[in-house]
């Protein structure tokens, strides 16, 4: 059972759906009525309806403990919670996506498992998807698909990760041998942050970037979290704060860096045709880019290591595909797990020129109210980093930005948005490019 002492706050977004109406007539009129004359002349475009997910934060519970934080009873209430914010009902899923869960899950075939605790017969696919950081984007991608190829009118890209009952040498272990060269990285002792700060070294170099510019991007994702409810932490912290922090690997300190978290979320995907006839705001996927540098984490050929150019070219597909520029967004979403990564992605994506991402953050043009917010929710570093979801989070804000319904935070007047998922130091990208429809 859920233990009372570890109760989860679900949010969502969206209308309570109208209580008077049929299920099963909202069923016929959503699904089988979003079939018409349209629908065969205009291209088939996929759209975000519904989101839902629950604060990042400490959830998992110890073995040795009497109650514990059930993830199959997280989900369920995600997935009833994303659905009502959808205006759909849960008999109109016809496939769900499911991020991998991390090793230390109690349930495995999670994916098969939830769809009999939902009673949920599907006729698409319903699946588990692993891709490292990229995992969460690739279960959107996914589900996307579903639709795309037919499979489905309404489905579900979801998960959930938990890790911090986990030790920490545990952890780092897993996540060595589940990231590393075995040949290279893992007996070297190798770990991601470690590059990231080569990274941020060789910024620092080629740039003239300072460890304040860097601290500059870990107090504006700050000041953003302490607008959004489901940041794992919410209390502002100055430049002073962030410097005089612990260093992690130099020039990388405490706050340079991500914490360890538990989330999970739920994002529910339907045919612009569905989306429309719900008669609420929705967000349409309208580019998708995707590039693989062909290295494994550090390439071991010659080349520009803080060039990320393999989001440079997952964005500019995504760019074409939507019919915009850079300069056309209203905001960005970016899986940056360190503070270096924020500037360089930032970077690659043309947000910012080469080599002024770091003063440009230390400007304000990335803040709320600036030029081009950036990681609205708070980013990787204050909002949370539960990896195998981390980028469901992303879309969840994305989501609330282009429907007009982040609060505090919101952007004014925000119609296009970026979201981008990564590999591992962006040896591989994928972007998405958003448009709200209100």
């Amino acid at each position: 059972m859920l233990a009372e002492n570890h109760h989860l706050t679900v949010y969502s977004v969206g209308s309570t759906i109208e209580k008077n109406e049929d299920a099963s007539a909202r069923t016929n009129r959503l699904v089988a009525g979003a079939s018409g004359d349209n629908a065969m002349s205009e291209p088939k475009r996929v759209a975000i309806i519904g989101a839902s997910a629950i604060p990042v934060g400490r959830h998992q519970t110890a073995d040795a403990e009497e109650l514990h934080t059930l993830e199959h009873e997280v989900l369920l209430r995600l997935v009833l919670e994303a659905t009502r914010d959808a205006g759909v009902d849960k008999r109109d899923i016809e496939s769900l996506v499911f991020t991998l869960p991390r090793p230390y899950t109690r349930q495995k075939y999670l994916h098969t498992f939830m769809i009999g605790k939902l009673k949920l017969p599907c006729r698409g696919t319903v699946l588990e998807v692993m891709g490292n950081g990229m995992t969460a984007a690739l279960a959107l991608d996914q589900a996307c698909n579903e639709i795309l190829l037919g499979r489905a009118k309404v489905a579900l890209a979801l998960g959930i990760n938990m890790e911090t009952a986990v030790s920490a040498a545990e952890h780092a272990m897993s996540s060595m041998r589940t990231t590393g060269d075995v040949d290279f990285h893992v007996p070297a002792g190798f770990t991601p942050i470690s590059w990231y700060a080569m990274d941020a070294a060789r910024y620092m170099h080629e740039h003239g970037a300072t460890q304040e510019q860097l601290a500059a991007v870990a107090v504006k994702n700050r000041y953003h979290a302490s607008l959004n409810p489901l940041a794992q932490y919410r209390k502002p912290v100055t430049t002073q704060e962030v410097l005089a922090q612990r260093p992690i690997v130099e020039p990388l300190g405490l706050y340079d860096v991500p914490p360890r978290g538990d989330g999970a979320a739920c994002l529910v995907l339907a045919s612009e045709e569905v989306a429309r006839a719900t008669g609420r705001p929705y967000v349409l996927i309208q580019g998708r880019g995707f590039q693989h540098d062909g290295s494994h984490q550090i390439s071991d050929v010659p080349n520009d290591m803080i060039g990320f150019e393999a989001a440079r070219a997952a964005s500019a597909q995504a760019y074409a595909e939507a019919g915009i520029t850079a300069s056309d967004l209203d905001l960005a979403e970016l899986y940056a797990p360190c503070t270096i990564v924020e500037i360089l992605v930032s970077e690659a994506l043309g947000l910012v020129p080469r080599g002024r991402g770091s003063i440009a953050a230390l400007d304000g043009e990335t803040t709320l109210g600036g030029r081009i917010p950036i990681s609205t929710s708070g980013g990787l570093l204050s909002r949370g980093h539960p990896s195998y979801v981390t980028s469901l989070y992303n879309y969840v804000e994305i989501a609330e930005q282009l429907r007009g319904r982040a609060g505090e935070r919101q952007v004014k007047g925000a119609q296009w948005g970026v979201a981008t998922g990564e590999l591992g130091n962006y040896n591989a990208a994928l972007v998405h490019v958003f448009e709200g429809v209100q």
